[in-house]
């Protein structure tokens, strides 16, 4: 559980603090006044970008008349099984050396150490529509649960897309024949990680699947997934590591012409697509409602965030406004889901009323339009700024 959240000039935020006693967690207040930045800073505390998908430069927290973001810094106390555990992470200085850093109980550490102790999983207003959006988003958006069940994920899928950029740079450099030598050792690295990533992808699929199963009576829709790849292919046949890195090395030796040509890698695992059918209706999850699709989402994530609530490591759930477009059954169903599990989670909301059924179960945070505004909680766990 994260007992403090400190965060300094992140986003609209130049100072705040806040004490959690563990639990639920609602932000409520007006469009703006900052209940995102909070879930952003942190779903920071694990490896990537958050969940908005920013640069380091853009979260820090600029002025009127400011052009560069100034240097931020993000940090919590964690109470867990071994006692008490400090992570944070930040920029010490920014301009075109700035990068970020990882800190745990004051060490620096490496990114994926974060999971160790903290495995946020979240779902945004823009993932209201993942399975008619681009295919990019939704295999992000399964990537982010298969890092909660498997950490190394996380670098594997860095060390894959590190070697792709190197070698789209070299296939598409001008007046520059492609060193062949240097384009097969890129290949053998996007081969062994994509290797890996399918194989990750296909096993969280699968546990995925029976967790959600096994959620037959609950009030959300069930959804059938599937993977569109090759690689998750081969791998949801049984082929071993080194069959599918042989599949993949002969391909991208194969598309250097076309990829060249094209200015982007047009074959890969990246290129693979997560795929629902909504299986009361037995028609692709695109096709439904933006309520129908949000509803999908939120099961996939309870799906699995239940499998893992035993683990080491708990997830924790950020919800950016997640009584929307849920029916009273259903946001009653989500709070409920929630307490059973021992989860913390956090959830935002324009209105203390959406959140009526936590009254008493859940600590309320009231954010106004200059956000927490760095005071300390009152008796209550609330927030008046």
């Amino acid at each position: 559980m994260i007992s403090s959240l400190a965060i300094t000039d992140f986003r609209s935020y130049s100072a705040a603090r806040l004490d959690l006693s563990g639990g639920t967690v609602v932000l409520f207040g007006p469009n703006g006044s900052g209940k995102t930045n909070l879930l952003e800073a942190i779903s920071l505390l694990t490896p990537g970008k958050g969940l908005r998908g920013a640069t380091a430069a853009e979260m820090g927290r600029r002025e009127p008349g400011e052009a560069v973001g100034r240097a931020w810094g993000v940090a919590a106390t964690l109470d867990t099984a071994d006692g008490e555990v400090k992570i944070g992470t930040g920029i010490q200085t920014m301009g075109p050396s700035a990068r970020r850093i990882v800190r745990i109980d004051g060490e620096t550490a490496a990114p994926g150490r974060m999971l160790e102790h903290l495995r946020p999983v979240w779902a945004t207003p823009e993932q209201d529509r993942l399975f008619s959006d681009a295919r990019a988003d939704r295999l992000k958006f399964f990537d982010r649960l298969v890092f909660a069940a498997y950490p190394d994920h996380a670098a594997t899928i860095s060390n894959y897309e590190k070697a792709l950029r190197e070698r789209i740079r070299l296939l598409t450099h001008e007046n520059q024949v492609p060193d062949p030598l240097w384009l097969d050792a890129l290949e053998a690295r996007l081969s062994e990680a994509g290797a890996r990533a399918a194989i990750a992808r296909v096993s969280a699929l699968t546990a995925l699947q029976e967790g959600i199963d096994a959620r037959a009576d609950r009030p959300f829709p069930l959804a059938d997934l599937g993977l569109e790849g090759p690689a998750e292919q081969m791998a949801r046949e049984g082929a071993d590591e080194a069959d599918i890195l042989s599949m993949l090395g002969e391909g991208f030796a194969r598309a250097r012409t076309r990829d060249g040509a094209a200015g982007r890698s047009l074959f890969g695992p990246h290129r693979t697509d997560l795929t629902a059918i909504h299986r009361e209706k037995n028609r692709p999850a695109a096709e439904g409602s933006s309520g129908e699709q949000k509803a999908l989402v939120l099961n996939l994530i309870l799906a699995q965030t239940a499998r893992l609530a035993e683990g080491i490591a708990k997830p924790v759930l950020l919800l950016d406004e997640a009584p929307a477009h849920l029916d009273e059954n259903r946001r009653a169903a989500l709070f409920d889901e929630i307490e059973a599990l021992g989860l913390q989670a956090f959830m935002t909301g324009t209105e203390r009323p959406l959140f009526s059924a936590l009254e008493g179960r859940a600590q309320f945070v009231a954010i106004g339009p200059d956000g927490l505004g760095g005071q300390p909680p009152s008796s209550h766990g609330d927030f008046a700024a």
